[in-house]
């Protein structure tokens, strides 16, 4: 009877957390389809030929309830909401490849080393049949105290089944964003005071012209960046780019 009742309980748990979660969204490829699953702030999930990438895991592993163990992860930066290692120790990553700027491998535990692929900006791997490339991030003006100093942290760029997929990680509007060719699918951050605020993203949009882009990681100091205002910014400029709203702050 106690087993039945906890049973029922840790379901009724494992619905909730899949109930709040942004609903996935699905991307046809050369090779089959492409699943988009948001996660929380500036982690999503991937799903493609049978192998699951996980961006920048954070949140607990009741963030990842129902999602299938990494065969990738990519780590964009050393802070807590890229790098963190209390959702990596609780998350079964036996058998990933974990894709990491130097500054990353530098602070994880020894027991990760051997799952390491260290990639620096500008450098490119291949890992699970995806073509990954290693794209600056980091704030303007450069300085020697910036929170996101130029080299450290990567953003990336997948090619998966044909398709261009950027995640931007930590950065501002820098000119290695703008210079971006062919993108299919793009995620841009904006949360003040250490990224861009909404226009600077809309700007930097415009001007590498994704054929989809959404807003994430727009949690800042004053809270949630307005991300219609965003949508209205960018399709005004270009109507050929399609924004999606996901709610990445589940319970928000």
């Amino acid at each position: 009877m106690i087993r039945t009742i906890f049973l029922f309980c840790f379901t009724i748990l494992i619905s909730s957390a899949i109930a709040q979660r942004s609903s996935a969204d699905q991307i046809s490829t050369n090779k089959g389809t492409l699943t988009i699953q948001p996660i929380l702030h500036g982690s999503a999930v991937l799903t493609w030929d049978n192998k699951t990438i996980y961006i920048d895991p954070y949140g607990g592993a009741e963030a990842y309830t129902g999602i299938a163990a990494p065969d990738l992860i990519l780590i964009t930066d050393i802070h807590g909401d890229h790098m963190d290692l209390k959702t990596l120790e609780s998350i079964d990553i036996s058998k990933a490849k974990m894709v990491v700027p130097q500054a990353v491998a530098e602070q994880l535990p020894e027991k990760y080393k051997s799952n390491l692929v260290i990639v620096a900006n500008g450098n490119k791997t291949e890992q699970a049949g995806i073509s990954i490339t290693a794209i600056p991030m980091y704030n303007l003006p450069e300085t020697a105290d910036s929170r996101h100093p130029k080299g450290r942290g990567n953003g990336y760029v997948l090619t998966i089944g044909g398709k261009n997929v950027y995640f931007s990680g930590d950065t501002e509007d820098i000119p290695e964003m703008r210079s971006l060719k062919n993108i299919d699918v793009a995620f841009v951050c904006m949360n003040l005071p250490f990224t861009m605020d909404v226009n600077q993203a809309a700007e930097a949009v415009l001007a590498f012209k994704p054929k989809l882009v959404y807003p994430y990681h727009y949690r800042g100091q004053n809270g949630l960046s307005d991300t219609e205002a965003f949508k209205k910014a960018v399709t005004t400029g270009n109507s050929k780019i399609e924004v999606k709203l996901k709610n990445w702050y589940p319970g928000t």
